[in-house]
């Protein structure tokens, strides 16, 4: 079968919307899991016993299960547990909240304790409160430690949205696939979806290791 490049083009303005659908789902998803991840993070690395316990079931419980079955229970059984209605975007948003959280939670864990005591000892020995310790003594090592492995989590993130075609979420690749079931033209389709999945990803890849170079450099 010839590659027609003309399937791609008529394609592109319908991948285009899916395309941009999917970076607001990551960055929506990111932003949500990035202030649930610190917060269990730093429950997990200083919290008392409770505050340790829920954060370790929380974080086991979701890595043990795969984000698949997360999205298909908030979407299909959370609304039958709590009355309420919930939407495809809305749940994927949810999905990648929950499922990045609970990984960029073991990330700020092990970037805070890496990162040597004598560095807090000498904060306290100043007279500052602890939350000032930890947010401009500790905080600015533990971040720069934490970039890369968080570089890691969002390239992940963003290529988990593929996955919410399960709930008919109108993502990239749900995109591809309905361009692809009215034309049957699956190289020319799939390329397409591959060649943007690329782009999106590079251009995330680019913006992480500038932002790391940029923080050897401070």
């Amino acid at each position: 079968m010839d590659f027609d490049i003309s399937v791609i083009t008529h394609a592109l303005p319908a991948l285009m919307q899916g395309a941009k659908l999917t970076v607001w789902i990551t960055l929506a998803g990111l932003a949500g899991g990035t202030v649930v991840g610190l917060v269990f993070g730093l429950m997990r690395a200083y919290g008392n016993r409770l505050l340790d316990t829920l954060s370790f079931v929380y974080i086991e419980l979701v890595r043990g299960t795969p984000i698949v079955v997360q999205v298909m229970f908030i979407y299909f059984a959370l609304p039958m547990i709590a009355n309420v209605r919930v939407d495809p975007l809305t749940a994927a948003i949810v999905s990648i909240i929950v499922n990045s959280g609970a990984y960029i939670a073991e990330i700020v864990r092990g970037a805070f304790l890496s990162v040597p005591k004598g560095l807090a000892e000498a904060g306290l020995a100043l007279g500052l409160p602890g939350w000032r310790v930890l947010s401009f003594v500790v905080g600015p090592v533990a971040l720069r430690r934490m970039t890369p492995p968080l570089g890691n989590q969002f390239i992940v993130s963003l290529k988990d949205t593929s996955l919410f075609i399960v709930i008919g979420v109108g993502e990239l690749t749900r995109q591809g696939q309905e361009i692809m079931a009215a034309n049957f033209r699956a190289v020319e389709i799939w390329s397409a979806v591959a060649l943007i999945y690329l782009l999106l990803i590079g251009c995330l890849t680019f913006a992480l290791r500038t932002l790391e170079k940029r923080m050897r450099i401070l």
